[in-house]
């Protein structure tokens, strides 16, 4: 191989991992979107969305959203999981779903906790990662 075939490898090695980073950003906004979607859909309620790109390796978002009843909280996470697969991100791990006080999904870039009101106001999630909506903004307080 030659030097100039060599650059030409070189540029296009580059370029299939850029595209492929771009490729993996795109998924996690359409995954992203798709959850916050189906969830509006089911009539979940406060309905949160939390970036965690550069605050945790985790996920690129954690999305926090309640349900009326145990019943509710199921259906919506059951949903929600068969919507993930049949449009192409794999499976979802859910965990606490026979209980369905809290169910978490985990769907690789994006988790989402699904709670009855009285479980997440207990957790309080949103306060862990700084996300409290609640606090006064700087020079209020």
């Amino acid at each position: 191989m030659n030097q100039a075939q060599t650059s030409t490898a070189s540029a296009e090695t580059a370029s299939q991992g850029l595209q492929s980073m771009a490729k993996s950003d795109l998924s996690s906004e359409a995954l992203h979107k798709l959850v916050l979607g189906q969830l509006d859909d089911d009539q979940a309620q406060e309905l949160v969305s939390i970036p965690l790109e550069g605050k945790s390796s985790i996920a690129d978002h954690m999305v926090i959203a309640s349900g009326r009843s145990t019943r509710q909280v199921a259906a919506m996470a059951q949903k929600l999981a068969e919507k993930i697969k049949q449009q192409g991100f794999g499976s979802a791990r859910v965990e606490g779903l026979p209980a369905a006080d809290w169910v978490l999904i985990d769907a690789g870039d994006v988790v989402v906790h699904l709670f009855r009101p009285e479980v997440r106001s207990f957790y309080n999630l949103e306060r862990m990662w700084g996300f409290d909506e609640a606090k006064p903004a700087a020079g209020n307080a």
